[in-house]
């Protein structure tokens, strides 16, 4: 069943160019896609060295746009960075990326090339009603590998049961792992640009060859 996203009101009077990409299919998640990491390595990686180089990473279209929003949210961008920019500040300084499953590598590669942070959540973990969201005082969730995250203050994406995730660092409850069959993709986006558009149908085109992704729906809640 398609999952229903909304944008909370109080988020978008802070910032109105609030907007998400939505990417719902069905998928058998494997360890890697060699394909893939060529391409990233050959062009994405070289392509990001060079937008480092011209811009500053602080100034990188659409991770720009998002450090100026966390800060109207009430989050130090500089010290909880939105997950695009630490994933070009990796590149920018030759550490690569960490290999984790061909959904997750997807998703790396569409937020690198893109600006925007992205998020997969497995289907079966969450409910069908989301909402996209500041984070409350006082909220926090287990991260991927890490500790509790103070998330009050970040855009998170939520349910009736708590957030699962934020364009920082999404939470282990929803994660994609080998068993998951069916993924909910989202792109965060902050800008008031058509890029939102671009990396959405890349995405599509990303999951469909380099994670077999089928059945894909793709939308953008506004």
């Amino acid at each position: 069943m398609k999952k229903n996203l909304m944008i909370d009101e109080a988020m978008k009077a802070l910032w109105p160019p609030v907007r998400v990409g939505c990417m719902q299919y069905k998928v058998k998640v494997e360890k890697k896609n060699e394909e893939m990491w060529k391409y990233l390595k050959k062009d994405i990686f070289k392509r990001t060295k060079d937008a480092v180089f011209d811009y500053g990473v602080n100034e990188i279209p659409n991770i720009k746009e998002a450090r100026a929003a966390y800060k109207v949210f009430g989050k130090d961008p500089s010290r909880y960075r939105v997950s695009s920019e630490a994933l070009v500040r990796r590149i920018g300084q030759g550490k690569g990326l960490y290999e984790v499953n061909t959904v997750v590598d997807v998703n790396n590669l569409v937020s690198i090339e893109s600006g925007f942070s992205v998020g997969s959540y497995d289907t079966s973990k969450i409910e069908d009603e989301l909402v996209f969201r500041v984070g409350k005082a006082g909220e926090t969730y287990k991260g991927i590998g890490k500790e509790e995250i103070k998330i009050d203050g970040l855009p998170v994406i939520a349910d009736k049961n708590g957030a699962i995730g934020s364009s920082t660092s999404d939470s282990e409850r929803a994660m994609i792992t080998e068993k998951s069959s069916e993924v909910l993709t989202l792109i965060y986006s902050f800008s008031d640009n058509y890029d939102l558009e671009k990396a959405l149908e890349n995405g599509k085109r990303y999951m469909e060859k380099y994670a077999g992704a089928v059945e894909v729906e793709s939308w953008i809640v506004q």
